[in-house]
């Protein structure tokens, strides 16, 4: 674990002032409540409103942001691991105008990396911020080294949760975790799946008192998606929800989500502050 948080410290080091890339890592506790969806139709919203979003599917061993996209990728994650490709060259325009860099389902090599491995892909996110404006980190369930390794990287985590009791449960883990390196870091709750904004309130309140009381640290809320069935039939067509559905409730809320994410990135830019400065303000509004 310290060597995992070492390397983290390392490369915030080295690009801290050549860096122009928002980093933003998009995780769970546990599968199942809509993490890559989430990702996917948030890349399309940050692009939508003029930015150069990059997305990373780094959902080791179960990727899916292509099948999300209806998107046959000729190269992914598992060729630059083999270091037959680099990083830039496995990247893909995805419906929406954002990139995506695709990862490597059912490879079980990838989702056991060594701590060589993912320092070249962490590594390999330098590269990229001079491509991009946003970088969103599509990672695994849970709290494994892997998925570590890139929510330590970011600059911002977005935890992603349903109102489900268990979700509940594992989205505090994840944040337990990622207090105890006392990083820069800012943690931001997103409830998926929700059936009223009160519901998502609850939610955020539960996991961010204990947090604040228990952990010294706090949770920022990010908002909710409503529960909407052209979700699940976007799925069904292998496209994204906000492209086919764009009035639907479900992508109201990602629109409502990327206005907040891109009114702080452009807030702070134009400010002149630095690339720490200009995360310091998201999701206070």
């Amino acid at each position: 674990m310290t060597v995992l948080i070492d390397q983290a410290t390392h490369l915030r080091t080295l690009v801290q002032e050549h860096r122009r890339a928002t980093v933003i890592a998009v995780t769970s506790g546990k599968g199942g409540v809509g993490k890559s969806n989430i990702a996917v139709n948030l890349a399309i919203q940050l692009s939508a409103a003029g930015k150069k979003v990059v997305l990373l599917d780094a959902d080791l061993g179960l990727a899916n942001a292509d099948v999300l996209c209806n998107i046959d990728l000729p190269c992914n994650l598992s060729h630059v691991i083999a270091r037959k490709k680099e990083l830039s060259e496995v990247m893909v325009k995805a419906p929406g105008g954002f990139s995506l860099i695709g990862g490597a389902s059912g490879l079980a090599r990838m989702a056991d990396l060594s701590d060589q491995d993912r320092q070249r892909l962490i590594t390999a996110l330098v590269e990229l911020e001079e491509r991009a404006d946003i970088i969103l980190i599509d990672t695994g369930a849970g709290i494994s080294p892997n998925v570590l390794s890139f929510t330590r990287a970011a600059d911002h985590v977005l935890v992603v949760t349903t109102p489900e009791p268990t979700a509940i449960t594992d989205a505090y883990a994840v944040v337990k975790v990622l207090s105890r390196d006392q990083s820069e870091r800012r943690i931001s709750l997103l409830v998926n799946q929700v059936r009223s904004a009160q519901e998502a309130r609850v939610v955020h309140e539960r996991i961010s008192k204990v947090a604040r009381q228990f952990l010294s640290v706090s949770v920022f809320d990010a908002g909710y998606v409503f529960s909407d069935e052209q979700v699940s039939a976007a799925v069904r067509r292998r496209t994204p929800f906000v492209l086919g559905a764009p009035r639907c409730p479900a992508s109201q809320c990602l629109t409502q989500l990327a206005m907040r994410l891109q009114q702080g990135v452009i807030g702070n830019v134009a400010s002149g502050g630095g690339f720490f400065n200009r995360m310091s303000r998201w999701f206070r509004r």
